[in-house]
């Protein structure tokens, strides 16, 4: 048999296939393996190029096969789409990460490490736990409107309508109801408390972090923002440029263009969209109150508020915060306001 020099792997939970290729890219291998011998047959192999679909296992796969001596590969999904060939199965998708990996131009995912996998646990918990917050404290509002209780919208609303199902004896709330809206009320204190536990946890490792608070620097970019920024990207250097991570996280404007005429229209919010949200959220802050003096855009900013509604100049803002989070990182220094040396 030829030496394999490609190997495409389908991931899955139990049975994996694989498909390997030779120099001269003719078929030498496809067959499925069981979960437990996955390692044991990429020990058996020569060193070779391996790849793979982005998903949620594929980091822990490509850092295991690297450790074999293996040159490994992750590649979004959508990347591998076009070279699968009529049918959709295990078998073909195989063929097809064989075959993207191959092509010079393909872009490729970063291999994470244990700890960018560990941050980004955290946020996604974090996250969830916020939805859930939010979710359960509008069932609790929801539910007291029926009864003729409505309440401010915001925290504050939301603390006014607890103090009520703890404290009210009015007649128009039945007891039923208080007994059953004061476990929300108790799912609302545990979930509070869980959440400030990983808001501690995450400004610990951000203050551990030399990144993390490079970027911290820059205004509208927090601990929040900055850590999860450094969980997905590491030190940003798979990118060629700022535009290119702005591209990624879905800050910039979808195409549509042919014939050498140029067409832009709303932005694409492909990419990261937990990301994206948080640097929307970072340049919306400069729309509040007095705006610091060092911070990013400066007089365009300005000048694109007065032209365009507050949305637009915000996403706007955001795209230029992609960018210099971006420089920040590759560069190695701190952020300097517009006009400083």
């Amino acid at each position: 048999m030829k030496e394999i020099s490609i190997i495409g792997v389908d991931l899955a939970k139990r049975v994996f296939q694989v498909h390997g290729i030779d120099a001269e890219h003719k078929t030498v291998v496809q067959k499925k393996l069981p979960r437990s011998e996955v390692l044991k047959w990429f020990a058996e192999q020569g060193p070779c190029l391996v790849g793979m679909e982005a998903c949620a296992t594929a980091h822990y796969w490509a850092r295991e096969i690297s450790k074999l001596g293996h040159e490994v590969r992750i590649i979004p999904p959508s990347y591998v789409k076009p070279y699968v060939r009529r049918q959709k199965n295990n078998r073909a998708d195989a063929a097809a990460i064989c075959e993207a990996v191959s092509r010079p131009e393909m872009r490729f995912t970063t291999i994470k490490t244990i700890e960018q996998q560990a941050v980004q646990t955290l946020h996604r918990s974090r996250e969830l736990l916020v939805r859930q917050y939010t979710q359960t404290g509008n069932a609790v509002r929801a539910h007291l409107s029926e009864f003729g209780w409505i309440f401010p919208q915001g925290n504050e609303g939301l603390s006014q309508a607890i103090a009520i199902v703890q404290t009210t004896t009015d007649a128009d709330l039945p007891e039923l109801v208080r007994t059953v809206l004061g476990s929300l009320v108790a799912q609302l204190t545990y979930l509070k408390q869980a959440i400030g536990r990983l808001d501690k946890q995450m400004v610990a490792w951000h203050k551990s972090q030399v990144e993390n608070l490079r970027l911290a620097t820059i205004p509208g970019i927090g601990p929040v923002t900055a850590s999860a920024i450094l969980s997905a990207i590491g030190d940003g250097k798979q990118f060629k440029s700022g535009r290119e991570f702005a591209a990624w996280v879905g800050l910039v404007p979808r195409q549509n263009s042919s014939g050498g005429k140029e067409s832009l229209g709303h932005i694409t919010k492909r990419g990261n969209m937990y990301i994206r949200r948080l640097l929307v959220s970072g340049a919306t802050t400069q729309l509040r109150g007095k705006r610091q003096q060092n911070a990013p855009g400066g007089q365009w900013f300005e000048d694109l508020l007065r032209r365009k509604p507050a949305r637009v100049a915000t996403v706007a803002l955001a795209n230029k915060l992609a960018r210099i989070t971006w420089a920040v990182l590759t560069k190695g220094e701190r952020y300097r306001a517009p006009g400083a040396l």
